[in-house]
């Protein structure tokens, strides 16, 4: 499984967002790749999910990878909730 974490610029924000992705991934048990980049560059790049803000969102649509929205990229809690909605049992 292949999980970008996209912001706008694709540096400290989305680097911060990847960190945070992989901790809960690590306390949920489920291996995945986690890669951070722009919202541009996401655009063209194979996934299975991708993890943006709202804000972002609407300029993914149409990727054939799962959008997913967190409203704070340090809130584990609310990335945790997103990933175990939207993850597919097993993953």
């Amino acid at each position: 499984m292949k999980i970008l974490a996209v912001c706008g610029l694709g540096q400290g924000t989305s680097l911060i967002l990847r960190m945070n992705i992989e901790d809960v991934l690590r306390e949920m048990g489920v291996n995945a790749e986690v890669d951070n980049m722009d919202v541009s560059a996401a655009a063209s790049e194979r996934a299975d999910y991708i993890i943006t803000s709202p804000q972002l969102a609407p300029l993914l649509a149409g990727h054939k990878a799962k959008v997913l929205v967190v409203e704070s990229f340090l809130n584990k809690a609310e990335i945790r909730r997103v990933l175990q909605e939207h993850l597919a049992p097993g993953s």
